[in-house]
């Protein structure tokens, strides 16, 4: 028998422990051989009943922490809260050509052994490495818990289906298979945090109105965010742009949003009925940097032949706006607030953008042959009967009252 996997094998093995949620920890070490740490999901008890409880963590051999941690014996494992995940991700070497030293993402302290530890992980276990076994290409380290830190409060950060995830609390109502409809009254929901704020109050009012009291478990963020949420199943169901959407996942488009361009009150462009790349051109841009409209305006200029003089990014909406009402630069974006001003008073108007490419589509996702509870199946019609086709478009250019100035004649 061969003693490598074979490449089938292999990626098949991958993508089954793939489905296994872990937690999700970082595993630290200092000493001789200096300080050193990685993100790990594989971590787990072995025994409590041994001289001092004994858990593992598996890293690979070619990880610096590998090495380091058997030459110093001391590691320090460091359980992640759910909102700790940016520890994760500079451990991961996700920042490595951002950050010169990981350890700068936290604040750290000591217990026994001198191993660090997050100041304010969920659990920290303080370890002596005891043995240690090669598997392939990967150390598995054994050691005996020293010292043990437990935060009086906080929710594990899961790793599950290659995307961060939180832990929920099962109702006995759903484990028996019943229907929400017997009393529980929880929407678990995402939605991209640009266009949410224009529509989901109100159809979480128009919900509320039907079925009474809400316990809303609301999930924003960007595309990525959103989409990691419905994978790992923190949310039931998701509203996104229809882009870069996995297979796993079914999704109902609800409507268009037409891209606009936004502009100080006064400027010169403001002139024109609508504006283009070209028009654009050699004006400041202030970036809406949140996916995937970063790329979706980029390429539209970069296909017109234009390259967008990027000033500003941000991924706040109100920031951009306020950059654009103090004169930065312009924006192009997909939704437009009923009211034409910044937090701080500025007057902003907005154009049309003159575009071939097709309009963002914002879809209703769920997972594929899922049974949607039943508070989640009256949000999905409601929703589907607020983006009925004779209802407004979120962008009506034809609506005046929209804008700061009106269009020239």
């Amino acid at each position: 028998m061969p003693d490598d996997a074979s490449p089938e094998s292999r990626q098949h093995f991958l993508d089954g422990m793939s489905r296994a949620a872990c937690t999700v920890s970082v595993v630290t070490t200092d000493g001789q051989a200096g300080r050193a740490g990685v993100t790990v999901s594989s971590m787990s008890s072995v025994s409590a009943d041994s001289r001092n409880p004994t858990l593992l963590v598996c890293i690979h051999k070619d990880s610096p922490a590998a090495d380091a941690i058997r030459w110093n014996a001391v590691f320090c494992v460091n359980v992640l809260r759910d909102d700790q995940s940016f520890i994760s991700d500079a451990f991961a070497g996700r920042f490595k050509d951002q950050v010169d030293d990981k350890f700068d993402c936290a604040n750290w302290t000591t217990q026994v052994t001198g191993a660090p530890r997050v100041v304010d992980p969920l659990v920290s276990f303080d370890c002596r490495l005891v043995s240690e076994n090669r598997v392939g290409t990967h150390y598995v380290l054994f050691g005996e818990v020293e010292d043990i830190f437990i935060a009086d409060q906080g929710t594990p950060l899961i790793y599950a289906n290659r995307a961060y995830g939180v832990a929920a609390r099962i109702d006995s109502s759903r484990v028996l298979g019943q229907d929400d409809d017997s009393g529980s009254r929880r929407l678990a929901i995402g939605c991209h945090r640009t266009f949410g704020p224009y529509f989901l109050p109100r159809l979480i009012a128009r919900l509320i109105s039907v079925t009474g009291p809400l316990e809303l478990n609301l999930v924003e963020g960007d595309q990525r965010r959103v989409h990691e949420s419905l994978q790992s199943r923190e949310v039931e169901i998701g509203l996104l742009y229809d882009s870069d959407l996995s297979d796993e996942f079914d999704r109902e488009l609800l409507t268009a949003v037409w891209p606009y361009v936004l502009l100080p009150e006064g400027h010169p462009l403001a002139a024109k009925r609508e504006l283009g790349p070209d028009d654009l051109a050699t004006e400041p841009m202030v970036l809406m940097d949140a996916q995937p409209g970063r790329e979706f305006f980029m390429s539209v200029f970069r296909n017109a032949g234009v390259e967008p003089r990027v000033a500003f990014r941000s991924t706040s909406f109100e920031m951009v706006r306020g950059m654009v009402g103090h004169g930065l630069g312009y924006s192009l974006l997909g939704t437009k607030p009923a009211f034409a001003m910044t937090y701080d008073g500025r007057a902003l108007v907005t154009r049309p953008f003159r575009s071939p490419t097709e309009a963002g589509r914002v879809a209703l996702v769920y997972r594929r042959s899922a049974r949607l509870s039943g508070v989640s199946s009256r949000f999905a019609a409601l929703c589907r009967e607020f983006f009925h086709p004779e209802s407004a478009p979120i962008n009506n250019y034809s609506d005046s009252s929209i804008h700061a100035t009106e269009v020239p004649k």
